[in-house]
């Protein structure tokens, strides 16, 4: 099993379980996380999700890099297309939340896979890096373009020509990381930020997230999907119920509908 998965309150739980390769990404990680999201997307009683990696020393410390040992051009981006089609690309656009929990080494397709999350929350001893350059290559999973999202062009520059780490703290400063916790308090304070989102209107924080990802990508519609998706919340049950409860000075109760 390179996974292991558990449901609890709401939260599909993903622990990316090879502590004895520092839980580097290769061809059944990827197929599993791949499987792993197509149940967050559609069951039901999934509410938010997290990725984290076991132990206590790495979150993802990479790719396994004797699997590009022997691809031409054309395999090379296939490897990157499958990755970013299969895991990455639906991490960041999937309806529900889904935060990484960055417990140690989050390195090339780690920090990869910690970037494509909705945002991190990172351990103390957390480190992130790019440092692909070091293997004659660039990151493939789309580390070049989230990123510079995240932490401006200057920044992802000299990071990724660098091939340096950066620490939690430094990450957090960064915008990489939003908090930064100790090991042992990182999936509690994890699951606390989910069960305060799991009290939201589910079908309005869909509808954020596809409008967030608009302005990451500089997407020029942005402005007009946003009116859009305005407007279709007006149809929902969710809004009607939120806005009764605030009028009626009570908590709402939202049914995703």
């Amino acid at each position: 099993m390179t996974l292991l998965t558990q449901l609890e309150n709401g939260t599909y739980i993903i622990t990316i379980n090879r502590p004895d390769k520092m839980n580097a990404l290769n061809k059944d990680v990827i197929r599993d996380l791949s499987n792993a999201l197509d149940e967050i997307y559609n069951n039901p009683e999934i509410k938010t999700a997290i990725i984290t990696g076991a132990g206590e020393k790495a979150f993802v410390a990479g790719a396994d890099i004797s699997e590009f040992l022997s691809l031409n051009k054309a395999e090379g981006a296939a490897l990157a297309k499958k990755g970013q089609d299969m895991v990455f690309d639906k991490i960041e656009n999937c309806p529900k939340p889904i935060v990484a929990a960055v417990n140690g080494f989050a390195l090339g397709g780690g920090c990869e896979l910690a970037m494509a999350c909705h945002f991190r929350v990172a351990s103390a001893n957390a480190k992130f890096g790019q440092p692909e350059v070091n293997l004659g290559l660039i990151p493939g999973y789309g580390g070049t373009q989230r990123l510079t999202q995240l932490v401006g062009k200057g920044k992802a520059m000299e990071l990724t020509m660098t091939a340096d780490m950066v620490g939690a703290e430094e990450a957090k400063t960064l915008g990489l990381a939003n908090h930064v916790f100790a090991l042992e308090e990182l999936l509690p304070k994890t699951k606390e930020i989910l069960q305060k989102i799991q009290t939201k209107a589910p079908v309005a924080v869909a509808k954020a997230i596809a409008c967030i990802n608009d302005a990451a990508k500089g997407d020029p519609r942005g402005f007009n999907n946003e009116i859009e998706r305005f407007g279709e919340c007006f149809t929902t049950e969710d809004m009607k119920e939120g806005t009764n409860a605030f009028v009626e000075k009570r908590k709402p109760v939202f049914k995703g509908k």
